[in-house]
């Protein structure tokens, strides 16, 4: 028998979703404790709750991890549904980096890591980071720069280095640190309240959905037991590649219910705000734009169905996961960025959701790897496909 979640049941899980979102979790939107660097740990710890009473929490996890067991595709519907609006997927306990940490526990850890790491993460009981990006000519967008190291000391490492941009570190219980060893790049599993760690401060962004926010990490000669390395030690770029493939297009999954929901709000407005003597729709030039976001909505939907029909076939999907987190950010992005101007003045205001959309899906272009890493490991590709071909 399938592990997956029947289809039928599958099918009607968006809508559950959906509903829950639009009824439970939208009026916590102007809660004061969902403040500039994310919601607070109450909120979060609340909206969980509501979560765990409809049986929604982590559903793309096996049933053994309190999940549903979903497929990619699945998971693409439900993580849409989850999107509309920015608190759904906190609620949900899909939020990055939580639901790119556990599918790379779930993958690589072993039985024990996964008892005390995995399981407390997948119940929306703990929190995680995920520690790569770094300041000072460190690893960004090419890993390769690496430059936190760990050193053997007896049975134990010693990670020494700084890290900045790391989502959801406040508060975390624990991260997965990416530092080189003798034998490359290799991930550890880090209490977060380990000696020699410490949070120098929280970056001011422009986007703030996100418990924790983005911080810069200092690590000195933090003392992490062999067993807590996470899969073979020196494999830490394979591992990174584990996870960044769909944790790629799960962003693009979240955020195409955000664009989906400033859409309805500008739509709405446009249907009732009139401007010389007719409602704003039947301008050209605002029913135009409602109508591309129309087809850039479809389209989004369609590169990220896709690319989750391909990961599904058990494929690593880089190379589909680097195109659809180009295509589906850029068109995200253009999408809001209509709907802020069919508001007018409205839309750069905080009386919508659209304001916070518009800042939201404006950062998603460069996380995850900037469009233009993407294309270029895409053409990186396209040149090797052809020397292949002429010399085949």
């Amino acid at each position: 028998m399938s592990p997956h979640l029947p289809s039928a049941a599958a099918a009607e899980l968006p809508e559950r979703v959906l509903r829950f979102v639009r009824e439970t979790v939208i009026p916590y939107e102007k809660d004061p404790r969902n403040h500039g660097h994310g919601p607070s740990e109450d909120l979060v710890h609340e909206l969980r709750s509501h979560a765990r009473e409809a049986g929604l929490m982590a559903p793309q996890l096996p049933a053994e991890f309190g999940g549903h067991g979903l497929t990619h595709l699945q998971t693409a519907a439900v993580f849409r549904a989850a999107g509309y609006s920015p608190l759904g997927p906190v609620a949900l306990n899909i939020m990055a980096p939580d639901e790119g940490n556990m599918h790379l526990l779930e993958r690589v850890a072993t039985a024990a890591q996964k008892q005390r790491f995995l399981r407390p993460l997948a119940s929306g009981d703990m929190r995680s980071a995920f520690l790569m990006t770094e300041p000072d000519d460190g690893a960004g967008s090419d890993p390769s720069m690496l430059r936190t190291e760990a050193v053997r000391d007896g049975s134990d490492w010693l990670i020494s280095g700084r890290k900045w941009l790391i989502t959801g570190a406040v508060g975390a219980g624990f991260g997965i640190v990416m530092a080189r060893t003798e034998e490359r790049a290799t991930m550890f599993l880090v209490d977060m309240d380990s000696p020699g760690i410490t949070i120098e401060r929280i970056l001011d962004t422009i986007d703030n959905s996100m418990p924790g926010g983005h911080a810069v990490i200092a690590l000195d000669r933090v003392r992490v037991p062999a067993d807590q390395i996470l899969g073979e030690e020196g494999r830490g770029f394979d591992y990174a590649q584990v996870r960044l493939a769909p944790a790629r297009l799960t962003h693009c999954m979240r955020w195409w219910g955000t664009a989906r929901r400033a859409h309805d709000i500008a739509t709405d407005y446009a249907c009732r705000r009139q401007a010389f003597g007719k409602p704003l729709i039947d301008h050209e030039g605002v029913g135009f734009m409602l109508a591309d976001n129309e087809i850039e909505l479809k389209q989004a939907e369609l590169m990220i169905d896709w690319c989750a029909a391909v990961l599904d076939t058990g494929a690593k999907g880089t190379h589909e996961s680097s195109m659809a987190k180009v295509a589906v950010s850029e068109a995200l992005y253009r999408i809001v960025d209509r709907c802020v101007q069919v508001l007018g003045g409205l839309g750069v205001t905080r009386d919508t959701v659209v304001e916070q959309a518009f800042r939201e899906i404006r950062a998603f272009r460069i996380y995850d790897g900037p469009s233009e890493v993407h294309r270029w490991s895409l053409a990186k590709s396209i040149k090797r496909r052809m020397k292949e071909h002429r010399a085949s």
